[in-house]
């Protein structure tokens, strides 16, 4: 709990935000499964995943837990992300949408990610190949075999996040009542979006610094260069410019985040995260999916734009499907609307008011 403590002290400085936690305190654990087989055909022998709940779980008269909700962080991020005042304080707190004191809150790092076992653990680029999939199968085991979490009220994640449970959706088909994707498409990683992915792994690894993974000291420059791509995907045009009308200021802001990013970014890991995503493709399983779905993604997502007109077509296989597509407003920003509820909150209780008894 004092590794929490700090963070949240950390992160309140970084954002210059007030966190005023309203909720139950956030529980820290970790769960280890023994002998963890990869899709790659590779194994760990001891696979470290950790979480975040807030809440107790409670069971309904069929015996099944009834109030789990599980929530899935983006690409390079974590589970204590969503503690932030911006989403956990608008969601989390006594009488909101997710209410702690109803609802069993489930916040996890995911393979690869935050303190859950990764590259930059020891092994390096010698540590499993893992994928989506991977990551689904290690919380489906954490929530079943660890928590006793036997059925989720609810599955939903942001970008990487959003992703997974696509996923979650046709792989467990009964395990949940509803699904929110949040800045995501239920398709093949392609075109632009693969190819920015895939200049990640490159920048990072055309720098001679970098040494096949073991460098002792961070390779820079391709971090560097790796680090504009992440800014470039998840940034929005509108809220960018009004942030750095100017040139000064816009040569400013972008130092500043480069640096922020290098502080906290991991070469090798960064390589591991993005191509996780190299396997993914819901498109053929939609139909297996069974829970009511409503998906979001903004209009200014650089990563999922809206002209491609992919999740008008793949909507209509979920049987319980629906799709809003958020305008751009002074309020979005870009990719990262995913995490502001304030904006989508009215459409996830529509979504647990129609599977209430689904």
């Amino acid at each position: 709990m004092r590794k929490l403590y700090i963070f949240l002290i950390l992160f309140n400085l970084i954002t210059n935000t007030s966190f005023g936690q309203e909720y139950q305190t956030p529980i820290e654990g970790n769960y280890v499964i023994d002998d963890f087989h990869f899709e790659s055909g590779e194994s760990l022998t001891k696979l470290n995943l950790h979480y975040i709940t807030i809440g107790k779980p409670t069971k309904g008269k069929d015996g099944k837990v009834n109030n789990a909700i599980l929530i899935k962080h983006g690409t390079t991020g974590n589970g204590k992300g969503f503690l932030s005042s911006r989403f956990g304080g608008n969601l989390f707190s006594p009488g909101q949408l997710l209410d702690a004191n109803k609802y069993f809150i489930i916040l996890t790092d995911d393979i690869g990610h935050g303190e859950s076992s990764k590259p930059s653990d020891g092994l390096h680029m010698n540590f499993p190949k893992y994928t989506y999939n991977d990551m689904v199968l290690g919380n489906y085991k954490l929530l079943t075999e660890h928590l006793n979490i036997d059925h989720l009220r609810l599955v939903m994640g942001t970008s990487m996040g959003g992703m997974q449970s696509w996923v979650w959706g046709y792989t467990y088909p009964d395990f949940m009542d509803a699904i929110m994707p949040l800045a995501s498409l239920p398709v093949e990683i392609a075109g632009r979006n693969r190819m920015q992915r895939a200049m990640v792994v490159k920048l990072i690894e055309m720098d001679p610094e970098w040494k096949n993974g073991e460098y002792n000291v961070q390779p820079k420059l391709g971090l560097s260069g790796a680090i504009g791509q992440l800014m470039f995907m998840v940034s929005s045009p509108l809220q960018w410019q009004k942030s750095a009308p100017t040139r000064e200021e816009a040569e400013k802001m972008l130092d500043k985040l480069v640096e922020r990013y290098l502080s906290i970014m991991d070469a090798n890991d960064m390589i591991y995260a993005f191509e996780a995503s190299r396997f993914y493709n819901p498109a053929p399983q939609l139909t297996k999916i069974k829970a009511p779905l409503i998906a979001i993604n903004s209009a200014d997502d650089q990563v999922n734009p809206p002209e491609l007109d992919l999740m008008e077509k793949e909507i209509k296989k979920v049987e319980k499907g629906k799709y809003i597509l958020l305008p751009i407003t002074d309020k979005t920003s870009g990719h990262g609307t995913h995490s502001n509820p304030t904006i989508w909150g009215k459409y996830l209780n529509e979504l647990l008011i129609t599977s209430e008894n689904n």
